[in-house]
């Protein structure tokens, strides 16, 4: 595997610390966006990161900066927003509700359609949103990973790795329940400028040791996103990187 020149890693004592740095540097990023005249455009994962974003990023944020962002998610499993299983259902009541972000400017699938039509639908919109680039160049996009070593959709030994054209996805076999899912591809998630992985607890730890220490000949999913002039990011609690023996940054209590 190639060398990771851009990598850096941050250890934090417990979730809320690290939720508290994650929720500045996504603030952090914005007002370079700002600054720059440009909309701060943000993929999101769901899992834990939605009540870790939900409790720290409306007032890391402030009032008035979410009026310019662009959200999206950087995959979604194919069930209606009033689901519980639904990444943006989730969003909408526990973050959405928090911070002001206009209604269209916060991509979503469309759960009625066919999972392959829902995925090119998602990519139309996303390319829309994006004013027609044929690849989404986001700002910052926000992942977690599984025990097994995947990330957004894309699962360990699964054809979706080898993805090279599409910017999004649809899986209809995920291992993981719900089985029909749209995902963000490699491509897409190399292309961002800012990638931040976000893991915590016991049971992610020794994935990470494959990840962040191996040299696997069949990289895992979440080791295949590397960006490719971006930045990445890897925020840990003590608990998932109990395990590492490279050197990272370790945070202390706030």
């Amino acid at each position: 595997m190639p060398g990771f020149p851009s990598r850096h890693i941050s250890v934090f004592p417990s979730p809320q610390e690290l939720g508290s740095s994650l929720a500045q540097l996504v603030a952090a990023a914005a007002q370079r966006a700002a600054e720059g005249g440009a909309r701060f455009s943000l993929g999101l994962s769901g899992g834990s990161l939605v009540r870790i974003l939900a409790q720290e990023l409306p007032a890391a944020a402030g009032p008035a900066a979410p009026a310019r962002w662009v959200l999206a998610f950087c995959d979604e499993r194919l069930v209606p927003a009033e689901h519980p299983d639904s990444t943006f259902g989730a969003y909408r009541t526990h973050l959405l509700s928090k911070i002001s972000i206009p209604e269209n400017q916060v991509v979503v699938i469309n759960p009625s359609l066919p999972v392959e039509e829902a995925a090119s639908d998602y990519a139309e919109k996303l390319k829309e949103a994006f004013h027609g680039e044929n690849m989404p160049v986001f700002d910052l996009l926000i992942l977690g990973i599984g025990p097994d070593g995947h990330t957004c959709s894309l699962f360990p030994d699964h054809p979706l790795l080898q993805e090279k054209e599409k910017i999004v996805a649809s899986i209809s076999d995920s291992p993981k329940p719900p089985p029909e899912r749209i995902t963000l591809t490699l491509p897409v998630l190399n292309a961002a400028r800012t990638v931040v992985f976000v893991a915590t607890g016991d049971s992610k730890a020794a994935i990470l040791k494959r990840i962040l220490e191996g040299d696997e000949a069949n990289p895992l999913p979440a080791a295949l996103v590397q960006p490719h002039s971006g930045k990445l990011h890897w925020f840990l609690d003590e608990s998932a990187a109990k395990e590492l023996t490279i050197p990272f940054e370790k945070h202390s209590i706030l």
